[in-house]
């Protein structure tokens, strides 16, 4: 009968071996590590698991590679050399592939083809809150304020951007399909669905 394997059995005396795992260890936890606690993982001392942590600091700041090894009083992290920062900044200011849900392209479809409508009316056609979602079109430049109407509590209109003609292949809101009279009740009756699957949760 196979015996499970016992905390000695994860002992590892090849040095590349032990490197690679204080690596995994040190990309996977992500924030910075006790040494100790490394040790104790790779079944060495804390002087020997010290030096095989400095010898690969060593190679990380000798070679071409984006990462490095810093030292916090007993711990350590795996981070970027700050040469490389410019370009992390660059990546992160991409803007993010927007995911439009059901819910969102349902608020979307009324806005596109009741434009300028507020909020009240595009809740009134869904029958739920909609804030979320316009929210969320808003953020993903599909939707833009019109500007306000002209009646009491001066309510947002709400339209679609040039972004959304983009997306959408189309030149301006004219170029829509035709949308059958009865799909705005559809969306009305699915949204009365929703909502009250929520409520039997």
């Amino acid at each position: 009968m196979d015996k499970e394997k016992s905390a000695s059995d994860l002992k590892i005396d090849n040095p590349d071996k032990l490197e690679a795992v204080i690596e995994a260890i040190l990309f996977t936890m992500g924030n910075s590590v006790e040494i100790g606690k490394i040790a104790k993982t790779i079944e060495h001392d804390t002087a020997t698991t010290r030096k095989f942590i400095h010898n690969m600091m060593l190679r990380y700041e000798e070679s071409n590679r984006g990462i490095r090894i810093i030292e916090l009083e007993d711990s350590v992290q795996l981070c970027t050399k700050k040469e490389y920062y410019d370009y992390l900044i660059k990546m992160a200011l991409q803007p993010k592939k927007a995911v439009l849900t059901e819910v969102m392209l349902e608020t979307l479809s009324i806005i596109a083809y009741k434009q300028p409508v507020t909020r009240m009316e595009i809740e009134k056609i869904r029958g739920v809150k909609s804030d979320f979602a316009v929210n969320k079109l808003v953020e993903y430049n599909l939707v833009k304020e019109l500007g306000r109407l002209d009646a009491p509590g001066k309510p947002i209109l709400f339209g679609t951007t040039e972004e959304f003609l983009r997306d959408f292949g189309v030149q301006s809101t004219e170029e829509l399909p035709v949308i059958n009279p009865v799909k705005m009740e559809d969306f009305k009756a699915e949204a009365e669905e929703e909502l009250q699957m929520k409520l039997d949760v």
